[in-house]
């Protein structure tokens, strides 16, 4: 028999009220909040104090928040801390708040203690008055399940903050950020394989240089990009150690025997992802180095995407007074004063997005080293970047691959003019003739204006036979030209 029954249920109200206020409490005394939203005290001193700006603490963190109390509840029913009933109401509330279905009542600013506590209290506060209203009860009575004692039993704000961190930082990657960003590289290389056999010109230092195929271009973009993926995931290892169970300061004060570990299964239960408990809390919780180098490895990603985007929209420039090797799709009027004028804004968005992550990462590395001794008290800042810049890589590498890569063509016509327009292709001659002759045979050209030919068969270095012979540029490309 259950040694804490359920309260008799009397007056069961499921609703709540549309319009006024009610009473809350907390440690300092009584505050009004809103009769149509779950909040408590500590969320509504909050909104109070740091009315800050527009930036609201991302809704990933408080779905996560969800998964972390969730598991709480769970691992003390199991161990006999926590009554089946209490505990139902509170996963129930906790799965509404991992589902979305409670968001209008998670309103804090990003710009709040730097611990999280505030956002903690937010999430304790309202899974306690959606338990309680499940259990008929009076919201704001903290009766019968109670922020603290109940929702919040064994944890800590230093913690859970990060533990909630690390679990939206997980999602966030392998929901939006791997497979957007994987996608985008399947379909560079994709194009890549149907273009491995068309030559074009080199350039190195933005002059001339040997030739290649565009698809060996393009298949250093897709390498790029797999490289830093590789990177990205790589980095997941350091997010799957959660800091629960070390409670304030690292030491697991007031949480029982094999809590952290037992908390940190349940959670890898719950979400299907590998977490563990970090084996070092009080690095896990005087540090945020795990997501400092998993943001490390998201500027990776920006910075190999803003070089793709910066060579397409180069090599497309033109129409007719540009490179014009690349015929980008024609999205939308470029200006509203030039008619028939289209420009490459999808590479635009794309660089402006890497611009941004890698503003993010100085943001990230250096909230990162604002540790001091057991906590680092910067967390909201760092989640609120890492976040945005995994959302903004995924979005805009999706609308980059839909909208630009995925209908780019080539401009061959224009491509093999300047394949047989280009100087360069004397390099093929340095072994034949000598370095010196072939660089005087290049520079003559360019002074005088004529083709290679002609300045190498003027020479009197090179003869017609040697020349034909030589100067084939499909042979100057090399293995790569079937991916090797």
């Amino acid at each position: 028999m259950d040694a804490n029954p359920a309260p008799t249920v009397t007056n069961v109200r499921i609703g709540i009220d549309a319009a006024g206020e009610r009473e809350e409490f907390d440690s300092m005394g009584k505050v009004a909040v809103p009769a149509d939203r779950y909040w408590g005290a500590q969320t509504q001193r909050s909104l109070q104090h740091f009315s800050i700006g527009d930036d609201r603490m991302p809704k990933a963190v408080y779905h996560a928040y969800g998964y972390v109390k969730k598991a709480c509840a769970l691992v003390n029913h199991e161990a006999g801390r926590l009554p089946e009933w209490k505990k139902e109401a509170i996963v129930r509330a906790a799965d509404e708040t991992i589902s979305g279905k409670l968001d209008d009542n998670y309103p804090l600013y990003v710009w709040q203690t730097g611990s999280g506590t505030q956002s903690n209290m937010n999430v304790n506060e309202v899974i306690s008055n959606r338990a309680i209203q499940l259990l008929g009860g009076v919201l704001g009575t903290q009766h019968p399940v109670g922020p603290n004692d109940d929702v919040n039993m064994g944890q800590s704000s230093n913690d859970t903050f990060p533990t909630a961190m690390h679990v939206a930082a997980v999602f966030a990657l392998d929901e939006q950020l791997l497979p957007k960003v994987r996608a985008l590289s399947e379909t560079i290389e994709r194009k890549a394989q149907g273009w491995m056999d068309v030559v074009k010109i080199g350039r190195t230092h933005l002059e001339d240089a040997v030739p290649l195929t565009v698809g060996q271009e393009w298949m250093g973009w897709a390498g790029q990009i797999r490289a830093a993926l590789a990177e990205v995931e790589a980095s997941r290892a350091g997010l799957y150690e959660l800091a629960v169970g070390g409670t304030a300061v690292g030491t697991g004060l007031n949480a029982p025997a094999g809590f952290a570990k037992d908390v940190a299964a349940k959670i890898a239960q719950l979400t299907g992802k590998p977490f563990v408990t970090a084996p070092n809390k009080f690095t896990a919780q005087g540090s945020l180095d795990a997501i400092v180098r998993a943001h490390a490895a998201l500027r990776g990603v920006a910075v190999a995407l803003m070089k793709i985007a910066n060579d397409m929209r180069w090599l497309a420039s033109g129409p007719r007074c540009g490179f014009g090797e690349l015929k980008l799709p024609d999205n939308e009027p470029g200006s509203s004063i030039m008619p028939g004028k289209v420009n490459p804004t999808q590479c635009e968005a794309m660089v402006m997005i890497a611009i941004q992550v890698l503003g993010n990462d100085m943001a990230v590395a250096f909230a990162g080293s604002q540790g001091n001794f057991e906590l680092n008290a910067m967390r909201p800042v760092l989640i609120n970047n890492f976040l945005h810049s995994v959302r903004i890589l995924a979005d805009g590498s999706e609308k980059f691959r839909e909208y630009s890569v995925e209908g780019t063509e080539l401009n061959r016509e224009r491509i093999q003019q300047f394949v047989e327009g280009s100087v360069m292709l004397v390099t093929a001659l340095s072994p034949v003739i000598g370095y010196q002759n072939a660089a005087h045979i290049a520079e003559k050209a360019i002074a005088d204006g004529t083709t290679l030919r002609q300045a190498a068969l003027a020479s009197g270095k090179v003869t017609e036979e040697l020349f034909d012979k030589t100067i084939v540029p499909l042979n100057m490309v090399g293995k790569g030209l079937a991916g090797a």
